[in-house]
């Protein structure tokens, strides 16, 4: 089994991140950066380590490389995904777009292109534990019951989607894209905007990851994804949240 583990997962009171790297270099430099800004790492070289030590816990966020030997990060991805909504935060060497957009499309919540600084890094995983904030801020889950649209309604305390009492699995991104529109309904919302309440840092100006995230979150609202009743598409602002659908 390759790969390090320079500091265990045992810590219930620190951000647990797990770093799926094949360079060792790398995951010396981000385990030792990340650790003296206050994580709890483990880093692995390849699909197989992984699996190993995510059978000692799962982390808090899992920065994954996207190529990787064995299975890359996207068969990774699909594989974590089946079994568990943990942020993932994506690494590649290749900068292309549709790199990007596929890793996004499987289940990534962010993706960042190598070279990068650890500050970067580390401001990009405190975006991925904020669990929800700002995104789900403005709701008063104290002073109101839990938010309902059509068949849904979303327990902002437990962060679960449920369609007539059935739990709809959302990824952490998904649900706080989810809670963003439901804060602020029948709302236009830039992508610019959505960007500022989900991720809190500027965005690059080809980045596609809203537009990715809106067609996750339209898969598992939308009874037809082709002609969505809930998160509209509006040609040239944003998108457009309406919590009574199709009626009028």
């Amino acid at each position: 089994m390759s790969g390090v583990t320079l500091c265990r997962m045992t810590s219930p009171a620190l951000p647990r991140i797990l770093i799926v790297d094949d360079d060792p270099a790398l995951r010396e430099l981000l385990t030792t950066y990340l650790v003296a800004n206050g994580f709890v790492v483990a880093a692995v070289g390849d699909g197989t380590a992984m699996r190993a030590a995510l059978a000692d816990g799962m982390p808090d966020a899992i920065v994954l490389d996207l190529m990787l030997p064995g299975e890359d990060g996207l068969a990774l991805t699909r594989r974590l995904r089946a079994q568990s909504t943990v942020p993932i935060l994506m690494l590649s060497a290749r900068g292309e777009e549709m790199d990007r957009v596929i890793g996004l499309e499987v289940g990534a919540d962010d993706y960042l292109a190598k070279p990068f600084g650890p500050r970067e890094l580390l401001a990009r995983l405190r975006a991925l534990l904020r669990r929800g904030q700002p995104a789900s801020a403005a709701l008063d889950t104290a002073a109101a019951p839990p938010p309902r649209f059509g068949p849904f309604s979303l327990d902002i305390a437990s962060r679960r989607l449920l369609k007539d009492g059935v739990e709809i699995r959302l990824t952490g991104a998904e649900f706080d894209l989810l809670a963003a529109f439901i804060a602020r309904p029948n709302r236009v919302l830039s992508r610019d905007s959505l960007v500022d309440l989900l991720k809190g840092y500027d965005r690059d100006p080809f980045d596609r990851s809203i537009d990715i995230l809106v067609t996750r979150l339209r898969r598992k609202i939308e009874t037809d994804t082709a002609a969505p009743a809930y998160i509209r598409t509006v040609r040239g602002e944003g998108y457009l949240f309406t919590p009574r659908g199709n009626q009028n």
